[in-house]
């Protein structure tokens, strides 16, 4: 590892928060709420039914910016956990519960300005989803996360491709994260939700903005980005392209074949080894990979960016473009501190 791979300081464009505590949601039950064991532990619940245990690294600002300082990462932008998304509520619910956790994350970001916070919208209505991220953007956030789909609706729907077109139009970075996964037995052992499950949504995701034609209709403005990878994307790219040119008659839908729209979105750097983090920057590019962690999770990379710096076939160039250069890129001044270089 040269000096250049520890000292280059990393923004880390993939990590979520939870509050510690906030009111009683709206809509019928079961809520989701947060269940206070300690100082420093808790549990997330749906009703009465445990979705997750947390720590303190969830809501505190000062260990938060400890374990940043400890892994070499300058920035970190700091996103809802996907559970908070609330999809399934009647749109003026969860337009409620957006703003409750969007001010809440302000709360925890005020800390440092090394603390970038992104919003969550109610993205199953696009009106009120547009009205909360200009509402957010004025309150200080920088960026909105959402989830691959709403119910059935993948991100080609016309309500989500409206919002957007707005995020292009106001210039906000999007972050996509795979949520509300598919169940059943064959997917609830072993975590293959998240093993098989993820990487195989974040696919679908980026398979619909191509081939449902969005990339053709929304400008290339809208700078959004990938959690995971992009999941399976790159790996069975040529897959697509063959199937895109033999069977044009059932998915010709796009203006080009897939791989011409590699560079129109971004993917961060959790897959954990360098053979899978040189397939990506071999397919998308060097300037379409970005540091994430999904701190504070414990299937996210620590210490954050270590694959980056420790991959032997980046030269020096391409690795600041990677641990740095790009997010700051994709994070526009309203997310770049003063003076950053």
């Amino acid at each position: 590892m040269t000096a250049d791979a520890v000292t280059v300081p990393a923004v880390d464009v993939h990590s979520h928060y939870v509050p510690r505590g906030w009111p009683t949601l709206p809509g019928p039950e079961p809520r989701l709420w947060l269940d206070v064991r300690s100082a420093d532990e808790a549990t997330m619940m749906i009703g009465s039914r445990e979705f997750r245990k947390i720590d303190s690294t969830a809501w505190s600002a000062e260990r938060r910016l400890a374990d940043m300082d400890a892994d070499g990462v300058d920035l970190q932008v700091v996103s809802p956990t996907p559970v908070f998304f609330s999809y399934d509520r009647e749109p003026g619910e969860a337009a409620a519960i957006a703003r409750v956790f969007n001010d809440l994350a302000l709360e925890i970001t005020a800390a440092s300005p090394r603390l970038v916070p992104f919003c969550q919208v109610p993205l199953q209505d696009p009106d009120a989803a547009c009205a909360e991220l200009e509402r957010s953007l004025a309150a200080g956030h920088v960026g909105v996360e959402i989830g691959n789909h709403v119910g059935d609706r993948d991100l080609d729907d016309a309500g989500v491709v409206t919002f957007l077109e707005h995020c292009a139009a106001l210039d906000v970075p999007v972050f996509v994260h795979p949520w509300d996964l598919p169940g059943g037995p064959r997917l609830e052992r072993w975590m293959a939700q998240w093993l098989a499950g993820m990487p195989a949504e974040t696919h679908l995701s980026i398979l619909a903005l191509v081939l449902g034609g969005v990339f053709d209709r929304v400008s290339p403005d809208l700078r959004i980005c990938f959690a995971h990878g992009g999941g399976s994307f790159a790996h069975w790219l040529g897959r697509m392209d063959n199937a895109w040119h033999q069977r044009h008659d059932v998915i010709g839908t796009s203006e080009h074949p897939p791989s011409r729209y590699v560079d129109r979105f971004s993917v961060d750097s959790v897959v954990f080894e360098e053979a899978p983090l040189r397939l990506l920057v071999d397919v998308l590019g060097a300037d379409r990979v970005m540091v994430g962690s999904d701190y504070p999770y414990p299937l996210g990379e620590r210490p954050a960016g270590a694959v980056v710096r420790r991959a032997e076939f980046l030269d020096e160039a391409s690795r600041r473009m990677l641990l740095r250069e790009n997010a700051l890129a994709w994070l526009g001044p309203r997310g770049t501190p003063d003076g950053a270089p």
